[in-house]
């Protein structure tokens, strides 16, 4: 390693900078932090023509291969959009469908489960949420135990899967059960006779989860995909994909919280003079700097590595963990600087530190990510 030169530029190349500047206006144009408000009171939570409009934008594409309909770029290009849907709190099932759903159908489903669906995930025409585990806080594969039973040539799935994150509004989810061949996927549209969902009170509000039961659900032999009993390396790797996902949420949130601190402290006056010329604002805010480069650093070396799964051991819990604790803090920093306006529930402050708490939970905390990283190295 000492012989070895770490590539650590992470610049943006011209048209990358260009993705970045296009989903930022748009989301500032479109989804206004106001709009935000208004989406957290509906049922769905999100917004389909602002959905159908992302895909427009080639969003949903930059990760398909272009023979399933999608741009053929890499998980480096899709970080630029998952980091700013993450500043503007953008509200829907991008992780779940763009991210886990289209990897796990590119990597485990059969040539006509990708054409199927990677063509419609792509044009914004499906939104798939994805059910993994039982308990509020799962992220280990041995807790999955919802029972799927072989009828005729396909499937009946019986249980229950808990913070199934947009399950009340997906058209289709991606299910892990267990079978006689050991753990599996299913992809179920949500509509199928069975399946209901209730809604989940969530401490974040922009992101809503439901909790799906599965009566006896019959589905076909095309529902299984790929292989019977082979998803267990299939659902490790969306899981690590989620990680990196949501931690380039984490920094496009601390961003805004930066920023905002920033500003607040240009403009605010107090004995005569802004206060961030006092020497407190400016060392919290310079911590605060370091705290979100240091994330975004950690974010953006995990979503280049993404093709590598040696490298995406260590990268992805090592980015969730670090990432995790810096949205906290930044967050709750933010809070502070604003003072009684950051108290209010006017100002936007306390969504992104919900969305900072939640996203920390969310596949597993930081303590449980370091305890990932530390096994991955042997430690």
């Amino acid at each position: 390693m000492a012989d070895q030169a770490l590539d650590v530029d992470f610049a943006l190349n011209e048209a990358q900078e260009m993705l970045r500047q296009t989903t930022r206006q748009f989301l500032a144009d479109r989804v206004p932090l106001e709009a935000v408000r208004q989406l957290a009171d509906t049922e769905a939570g999100f917004d389909e023509k602002l959905w159908q409009a992302g895909a427009e934008l080639g969003w949903h594409s930059l990760a398909i291969p272009e023979e399933y309909g999608g741009a053929g770029y890499t998980f480096a290009e899709l970080s630029i959009v998952l980091e700013e849907l993450g500043r503007a709190l953008f509200p829907g099932p991008f992780l779940s469908t763009v991210v886990m759903a289209a990897d796990a159908i590119l990597t485990a489903g059969t040539e006509d489960q990708k054409q199927a669906h990677l063509p419609a995930i792509a044009r914004g025409e499906r939104t798939v949420g994805v059910a993994l585990f039982e308990g509020p806080r799962g992220a280990n594969l041995d807790d999955i135990s919802m029972a799927a039973e072989p009828s005729g040539d396909g499937w009946v799935l019986t249980g229950t899967k808990t913070n199934v994150v947009f399950g009340q509004a997906v058209d289709t989810i991606l299910v892990a059960a267990r079978t006689a061949g050991g753990l599996s996927l299913f992809l179920i549209p949500s509509g199928t006779p069975g399946v209901s969902h209730e809604a989940v009170p969530t401490l974040d509000p922009t992101t809503k989860q439901a909790q799906l039961t599965f009566t006896t659900v019959s589905v076909g032999p095309e529902a299984l995909l790929g292989r019977e009993g082979a998803a267990g390396p299939v659902i490790e790797r969306i899981l690590r994909l989620a990680a990196v996902g949501l931690s380039l949420d984490q920094v496009g949130g601390a961003q805004w919280c930066l920023e905002t601190s920033v500003e607040h402290g240009k403009t605010r006056f107090q004995f005569g003079r802004a206060i961030g010329s006092f020497q407190s604002i400016k060392h919290r805010c310079a911590d605060m700097l370091v705290e979100v480069e240091h994330a975004r650093s950690a974010a953006y070396h995990a979503a280049r590595v993404t093709g590598d799964e040696e490298e995406l051991v260590i990268a992805a819990p090592l980015a969730k963990s670090v990432c995790s604790d810096a949205y906290e803090h930044v967050a709750g920093e933010t809070i502070q600087i604003l003072g009684g306006t950051g108290f209010s529930w006017e100002h936007s402050v306390h969504l992104y530190f919900k969305r900072a708490k939640s996203t920390a939970l969310m596949f597993g905390d930081a303590r449980y990510h370091r305890r990932l990283l530390a096994d991955a190295l042997g430690l």
